[in-house]
Order: structure tokens, then C-alpha cells, then sequence
């Protein structure tokens, strides 16, 4: 891991780091927004791009160098051991970090639901690749800056055409447009308008006790893996083949073993009847099954007829991720209660 650092402060220092994506990406013409290279420009050269940053008290780091469709497990534990590390310093005020579009929205909850940081850590990304005609990544990455410095700002937020987003909530709703995220019926935090920020609701939930949340974070850190939770999705025509499917080849395998199943429903999380059967049966084998809904608005609404009785109001691709930290908070439950003397 290379540490760009440009300046060293004893405080008030803001903390970049670079993982990739299209914020970093090139093209062969000027003119292409969409043939581009994701994660070829260093973490260093876009906030030199920046020339409002020039004065303030940066470290810079580039931590992975990627496209964001190929994110995992394995970067998000060493960008997590990153922040945590630099929101451990007294002379850090704030983190910002640039990322990929693609799973901008997944890698944002995850960071918030394990670290719920007390300083405010804020993603920013790019729709427009670093040599497009009118790249909109430095004035994204300037006006992440004017969000991090913001005073009473906390917890994990995503700025993105000059709308403040928080992590639980962000979705990618347009696949090229440079607004492409929305905030759902809560609408956004917040808005960046000509340098200031205008608050419209509270900041992500933080830590009480100390800069995050330590023991969520030293889980993430003992583990190699999170426990595997499959995402499907109800649609016409729907079985349960691959239900079966699955189910079959992780019971032939118990060293990697399913342990839970997303489904993202029709409307209020219905879900069709081959396919729910086929759930069922899973769940009966000990497999956690939770409803969520693939519409992008609306929460899913619980009702006595339900066979299946977990219920997210989560993205589908946000509950995947809720769903595996819940598996994995328990098992570390269950060690610790096995390991009491008897």
C-alpha cells in the first residue's frame, strides 16, 4: 500500500484515499464517457487536479487501484483497517474517499454499519471518466471536501452533482447520467451550493463511545470471509430450481456453507409461489431467508399470511450485506457462549 501523503500536519488534517473507479478512469478520445479505463489515474494526480485543495492540510493515499463492479470482501476489510486506522489519529478531522459508481451505494453501508464513525467519512465518485470534455469529478471531489469539513458533520455520506446522501439510504438509480444517485423517500441530507453545505436532515447515525465502532470492526477483521448470502429475485415464471440448486451444493460442502438467501420480491415483497416454496424449504433447513422488494421505492409492509416471516426494507443489494454482518455478529455470539466454562 503506497501512502501519497502531500502534506503532514499535527491537526485539522483531512485524510483522501483512492480505491479506483471512474473518478480515476481514461479514455483514448475526449469525447468517450462510456469506453473509458476504470482506476488508472493515481489518488494524488486527481486531488492535484483540485486547485481549492491546494492550501488545506491533505494526507493522501491510494489504497486500492480498481474497477468498483469488481468489488469484494478483501477490499472493503483493507479499506475498513484504512479509516479505521486514520480515524483513530487525534489530528484527523475527517476522511473522503473516491470510489467507483457501480457498487459506490454497498461499499457506503458496509463502512457505516460496521464503523458508524463519530467523524465523517465521505464518498465521492465521478460519471465521467478524468479525460472526458467536462469531467465531473473535481467539482465531486471539491465539494466532498466542503462536506468533510463541515462542522457537526458525521457518520458515512456519499456527495455525488451536489447532493449529500447518507449510506443507508444512497442508490444508483441512471446508468450515465452525472445525478445518478437518489436517496429514496428520504430524500437527500443535504445540498453543496457554492461552497457552503444546506442541511435538510440529520447526519448518519455515529458511535458514542470512541472515534467508530470497535468490536464491529475487530469481527470484520478476524475473519477471511463473510458468511455467504445469496441475492436473488422474483420476477414472471419464477421456480425454485436454483434454491434447490444451491441449497444442494453447500449441504455436499459444508466448509463453505449457505447461510442465508435475499430475495428481492415483486411489489411489497411478494414473492412467487415456486419460488416460495423452495425458500421455505431452505429455511427449514436452517438457512436464513429475508424479503426485501426490487422496486426502488416504498418499504416492504409485514402482514400475518407471510410465509416468510424476515422482512428488510433495505435495498436488495444493501439487506445481502445487513443480512451477512447479522450472521456474522451472531456467530461470534455463539463462540463466545461456547467457550464459557460449563
Amino acid at each position: 500500500m503506497k501512502n501519497e501523503t502531500k502534506q503532514k500536519h499535527p491537526a485539522n488534517t483531512l485524510v483522501i484515499l483512492g480505491t479506483g473507479g471512474t473518478i480515476a478512469g481514461r479514455a483514448p478520445l475526449a469525447s468517450d464517457n462510456v469506453g473509458y479505463v476504470a482506476g488508472q489515474v493515481g489518488i494524488g494526480d486527481l486531488v492535484a487536479a483540485v486547485p481549492t485543495l491546494n492550501d488545506l492540510a491533505l494526507d493522501v493515499e491510494q489504497v486500492v487501484q480498481i474497477d468498483s463492479k469488481d468489488m469484494g470482501f478483501s477490499v472493503w476489510k483493507t479499506l475498513l483497517a484504512r479509516v479505521a486506522f486514520h480515524l483513530e489519529r487525534p489530528d484527523v478531522t475527517s476522511i473522503v474517499i473516491t470510489h467507483g459508481t457501480d457498487t459506490l451505494e454497498e461499499t457506503a453501508f458496509f463502512l457505516q454499519t460496521v464503523l458508524r464513525p463519530s467523524k465523517p467519512v465521505v464518498m465521492t465518485c465521478a460519471m465521467r471518466p478524468s479525460t472526458a470534455l467536462m469531467p465531473d469529478g473535481p467539482q465531486n471531489l471539491h465539494d466532498a471536501v466542503v462536506v468533510a469539513r463541515h462542522t457537526g458533520a458525521q457518520g458515512v455520506v456519499v456527495v455525488c452533482a451536489g447532493s449529500i446522501h447518507s449510506a443507508i439510504d444512497v442508490t444508483k438509480m441512471h446508468t450515465y447520467q452525472v445525478d445518478a444517485f437518489d436517496s429514496g423517500d428520504a430524500g437527500p441530507l443535504g445540498r453543496v451550493e457554492q461552497g457552503e453545505v444546506r442541511l435538510f436532515r440529520n447526519w448518519p447515525t455515529a458511535c458514542e463511545a470512541g472515534p467508530f465502532h470497535t468490536v464491529a470492526c475487530q469481527q470484520i477483521e478476524s475473519v477471511g470471509n463473510l458468511p455467504y448470502v445469496a441475492l436473488l429475485t422474483s420476477h414472471a415464471d419464477a421456480d425454485g430450481n436454483v434454491v434447490r440448486a444451491l441449497s444442494s451444493y453447500f449441504l455436499a460442502h459444508p466448509e463453505h456453507p449457505l447461510c442465508g438467501i435475499v430475495v428481492a420480491g415483486t411489489g411489497n415483497g411478494t414473492v412467487h409461489g415456486r419460488l416460495e416454496t423452495a425458500l421455505c424449504e431452505a429455511q427449514a433447513l436452517g438457512i436464513r431467508v429475508v424479503r426485501t422488494s426490487r422496486c426502488a421505492r416504498g418499504r416492504v409492509l409485514t402482514h400475518s399470511k407471510q410465509l416468510l416471516s424476515e422482512v428488510s426494507s433495505l435495498s436488495p443489494v444493501k439487506a445481502r450485506i445487513a443480512l451477512a454482518l447479522d450472521l456474522l455478529a451472531e456467530s461470534a455470539i455463539n463462540e463466545q457462549t461456547n467457550s464459557l466454562p460449563a
